[in-house]
């Protein structure tokens, strides 16, 4: 039995990244950059107003009020280009470019129009209101980094320095197989001894997530030859095979015996973790093949440390692993003396601004009710019975 941390390093060390492709801008939304994106300009490409009002120099308007005669009007996309003497003010919008001889901006509210000149009432700094070229990025600087997850507030750097292709990581094809004769479909009225399968949806709203082309395949019964003939199949058709269920040690638990009758390389199949201790992991050819527990909270535990890791690798992502942060534990929590935890709980911040950790009251890993308002699970190392209320704790946040 391997930890938790030597199986996310063994799951790292056996993905390969795939190949890039190029899209277009509006397509671009949550991919992985496999380039680096350069500005291509100057940003402002010129002296730019922050303001509605005159530009002037700053010498003449030492002295308020100062009358100054107007030369002109600079707007945005249709600028005053010429060189602004002294004794001169240009009408200047939001926006538009300073003119040449100009040095700072006056704001309309505290001037006066009157027969051809301007009343500057107020005086200024030297510089104020202008953004100077250059300032916010300049030519050849890069803007965003390869590995890094393409965002709504990325699209308009992306899109002013001339993107309309962007050069992404290829999205992994992630086949997602519910097995188990126990499971009906989700839209037929269970029998005797059925239940509804929600696993493949729940695998395959995680792996959506991470940014994976997910295809649910049909549900497999506990039949070991049609398995075999089910994980072939798809493991020709994707990039990642993830089961759920038929992993631990039952009598109709055939998905190891699947994996090894068709040659796989296993890597692991079971971890120090509480909920997912029978997970499994392993390559059948060049596709990566996760076997997860069957019960509902350990396939979402066992999805985000491990098969989620593997997929934002596979992208190039800089940060594929889930984040860690710190929080305050507002009631104990029970751990377990062989295995490590990840407890279902939920995240607030309180009125002094810290992060406060809620565990969820959950009736074990097949309790998806109570999980369903999970947003962070506590890790609790191996060894640890209880951590009391009050005391700092590690969580992940899901995402």
């Amino acid at each position: 039995m391997i930890s938790v941390s030597e199986a996310i390093q063994i799951v790292k060390s056996q993905t390969l990244q795939l190949a890039f492709e190029e899209v277009a801008l509006h397509d671009s939304l949550n991919r992985v950059l496999a380039e680096d994106i350069f500005a291509d300009t100057d940003l402002p490409p010129f002296n730019r107003s922050q303001m509605d009002g005159y530009a002037v120099r700053f010498e003449d308007i030492k002295s308020v009020p100062a009358r100054l005669k107007i030369a002109g009007e600079s707007a945005a996309g249709r600028g005053w280009h010429n060189e602004m003497k002294e004794g001169e003010a240009v009408r200047i919008m939001t926006g538009a470019p300073v003119p040449v001889g100009a040095d700072t901006v006056q704001k309309v509210e505290v001037t006066r129009e009157e027969d051809g000149f301007v009343f500057i009432d107020e005086s200024v700094k030297l510089g104020q209101n202008i953004v100077t070229r250059g300032k916010e990025i300049k030519s050849g600087e890069v803007v965003l980094r390869k590995g890094e997850r393409i965002t709504s507030a990325m699209i308009a750097p992306l899109a002013s320095f001339g993107y309309a292709k962007v050069k992404v990581a290829r999205r992994p094809r992630v086949a997602v197989l519910a097995t188990g004769s126990e499971l009906v479909s989700v839209d037929k009225k269970p029998a005797l001894d059925q239940i509804r399968d929600s696993n493949s949806f729940t695998l395959a709203a995680y792996a959506v997530l991470a940014n994976a082309v997910v295809e649910r395949l049909p549900l497999a019964d506990d039949n070991l030859e049609s398995l075999k003939q089910t994980i072939k199949t798809a493991s020709e058709n994707s990039d990642v095979l993830i089961l759920s269920g038929g992993v631990s040690v039952g009598v109709y638990d055939f998905t190891k015996m699947a994996l090894r009758d068709l040659g796989a390389e296993i890597f692991f199949e079971k971890i120090s973790l509480k909920p997912g201790k029978p997970t499994v992991f392993g390559r059948l050819n060049d596709t990566l093949i996760f076997g997860l527990p069957g019960n509902p909270v350990s396939v979402a535990v066992t999805f985000n440390l491990f098969a989620r890791t593997a997929l934002l690798l596979m992208q190039g992502a800089n940060e594929c692993e889930l984040k860690f942060e710190h929080a305050v534990l507002s009631q104990k929590a029970k751990g377990a003396k062989e295995r490590e935890s990840f407890i279902p709980a939920t995240l607030r911040t309180n009125e002094k601004g810290k992060l406060i950790a809620h565990p969820l009251k959950w009736g074990g890993s097949s309790d998806f009710v109570s999980f369903a308002q999970t947003t962070a699970l506590i890790n609790i190392p191996q060894g640890v019975k209880e951590i009391e209320e009050g005391e700092i704790v590690k969580v992940v946040v899901l995402a």
